[in-house]
């Protein structure tokens, strides 16, 4: 019988005082009955608006009905046939802007709680033990994957389900990418990613860490090593500053760094001897996901106040609602419509202060956000011992600048046509590195498209 609830079924979550003093996942994820529960609120629409609205093309309302009908290894199936990272999407991926953004039951209620069917699906799986991978027989074509975030990672394992020898070339001495260094452990829990991963090395994907391609090797190279085509995604971790005076001062770091430090080099575990700022005031520049990470971890670091600062207002602030409600229950304070202008050092050259300007909004820009407009006079110092800047980041210019014929834009964004081919014959490239920092979801859509280009262009040649 359908469940017509008008709302979800909640997701059961770590107190909000216990959790800012450690790194576990917040969100505890549904039981058995809650998920069933929740799956029964799906009208199984016949023109499943939910599909459109996902970048993989997860087959949504068949996954929940074997869900309502407590056959989640095939709801497992289900999803995985275009979608090889399930327990990651279900945790990361912005739903209500995708597949929950176009569902029916979010024109008059709340929609459909896709993630956390797909969550639960996922994690139900895992929690049986090791996940049977037939592995299919080789083809005898070679292809490279350069990094192994989102887009790398489902650019290889479809390739490799086509029966491909994929080498994934990795710059850190760990696999996973933004999913392990940029996202939080309280978000998702790193065990996750490598299962994930663990699941593409069981279908044939080699992994190779510490190869810094265009260092370590060029694309030209892996080309002559016989790769019949090389894929890049790469990523995009260059992060922006602002520009402005004192970015130099001991205590200010991009929000990629700090990220990187503890999420990846383990700076929570006091067994780890990883350099992190020790601070006691927290200023966290931007509106994103990732100035909610950098806040959220601030906080678990031991910081007493931790500040967002954004140009905008909230109703502006890019981040997910979920991510921004979770910041304010375990204590980050927002300063909406205030941007920094000087960041101030004491005689040492460490940060002990931010001079930052009130803000007001004015017409909207090309974005169709209204402009920030400086208040006149409106300059105060807001006393912080460290600033995080989290203002966006683009890709690092290393494989562009190593690899003849790649052509890239203005922002330094590798060029592809729709089929996510670049400029150069055989490279193909997706995620991040083609449309700077984005979801991870997207990342995998590119990844997906780039599979699907690379087979025909091998398939054509052979």
């Amino acid at each position: 019988m359908a469940n017509m609830s008008l709302t979800k079924v909640p997701m059961p979550e770590q107190d909000e005082v216990l959790r800012r003093e450690n790194f576990d996942e917040v969100a505890l994820g549904y039981t058995e009955e809650m998920a069933i529960e929740e799956a029964k609120r799906c009208l199984n629409c016949k023109t499943m608006p939910c599909v459109s609205g996902c970048p993989v093309g997860v087959r949504i309302p068949e996954f929940i009905a074997a869900v309502a009908n407590e056959d989640f290894d095939g709801a497992y199936d289900i999803i995985t046939g275009t979608n090889g990272l399930p327990a990651v999407c279900g945790r990361v991926c912005p739903q209500e802007n995708q597949c929950e953004g176009k569902c029916v039951r979010g024109i008059k209620c709340e929609p459909v709680a896709i993630g956390r069917l797909e969550r639960f699906v996922a994690d139900t799986k895992m929690e049986k033990g090791v996940i049977d991978v037939k592995r299919p027989a080789s083809n005898g074509h070679k292809v490279a994957v350069v990094g192994s975030g989102p887009s790398g990672l489902t650019c290889a394992g479809d390739l490799a389900r086509m029966g491909y020898d994929v080498t994934v070339f990795e710059a850190f001495h760990t696999a996973g990418g933004v999913l392990m260094y940029g996202i939080p452990e309280f978000r998702l829990p790193k065990k996750i990613v490598q299962k994930e991963i663990k699941t593409l090395e069981a279908l044939g994907v080699k992994i190779m860490p510490n190869m810094v391609i265009g260092k370590v090797l060029s694309v030209d190279e892996l080309i002559e090593e016989g790769f019949e085509a090389v894929f890049i995604g790469s990523g995009a971790g260059l992060p922006s500053f602002m520009g402005i005076e004192g970015e130099a001062l001991i205590g200010v770091c991009s929000a990629n760094e700090y990220l990187t430090r503890i999420n990846l080099m383990k700076g929570y575990l006091d067994e780890y001897d990883t350099p992190v700022l020790k601070s006691k005031a927290v200023a966290v520049v931007g509106g994103g996901n990732v100035a909610m990470d950098a806040a959220r971890s601030a906080m678990r670091m031991g910081a007493e106040k931790v500040y967002i600062v954004y140009r905008r207002s909230e109703e502006e602030m890019p981040a997910r609602k979920e991510e921004v409600h979770h910041a304010k229950e375990e204590g980050v304070t927002f300063l909406t419509l205030n941007n920094p202008v000087k960041i101030l050092g004491d005689e040492n050259g460490r940060v002990r202060a931010m001079e930052c300007v009130k803000m007001e909004l004015g017409e909207p820009d090309e974005s169709g956000r209204r402009r920030p407009i400086v208040v006149e006079g409106s300059n105060y110092e807001l006393e912080v011992d460290t600033v995080i800047m989290s203002l966006g980041t683009s890709p690092n210019p290393l494989i562009r600048t190593t690899t003849p014929g790649l052509e890239a834009n203005r922002r330094g964004c590798l060029v592809v046509d729709e089929a996510m081919c670049t400029t150069k014959e055989g490279v193909y490239a997706g995620g991040d590195a083609v449309t700077g920092a984005a979801t991870v979801i997207l990342a995998m859509g590119a990844g997906k498209t780039a599979a699907k280009s690379i087979d025909k262009y091998i398939s054509e040649k052979a």
